[in-house]
């Protein structure tokens, strides 16, 4: 039986280095892939071997907003599971974020902040 794993996924940014590099501080991912977007633009693909987050920028920044993903499609989160749930937290903090929404229930410890371009993750410790 296969696997089924979700391998990326893909958001816009204004500067995906910029965000390429708070990922790698606070994970410790890297850069797997840049160049060229499919419909011009520029991505980058920061995460490790086996999953990543594609970062893209569009040529014209006015088309950030892209009424195509202004429906329900809209990304709520992006979930990250981590092994030290305090380490994270204090790098988020010294990064200039605010961790908020903490939990503590089944099946694991959690915590939420916004980046500077307004994406929201939900960093997740299963103890």
């Amino acid at each position: 039986m296969t696997q089924i794993m979700l391998e990326h996924v893909n958001i816009t940014v204004p500067n995906p280095h910029k965000t390429a590099k708070m990922l790698g501080d606070l994970f410790g991912w890297r850069i797997r892939w840049e160049g060229a977007g499919m419909m011009g633009g520029y991505t980058v693909h920061c995460g490790d071997d086996a999953q990543y987050i594609a970062l893209y920028a569009p040529e014209d920044s006015s088309t950030a907003g892209n009424a195509r993903y202004s429906g329900s499609g809209n990304l709520n989160h992006i979930g990250i599971v981590v092994a030290d749930l305090e380490a994270i937290e204090t790098k988020v903090k010294a990064l200039g974020f605010t961790p908020v929404n903490h939990g503590d229930y089944e099946p694991g410890r959690r915590f939420y902040f916004v980046d500077r371009e307004s994406v929201e993750y939900e960093i997740i410790a299963y103890d």
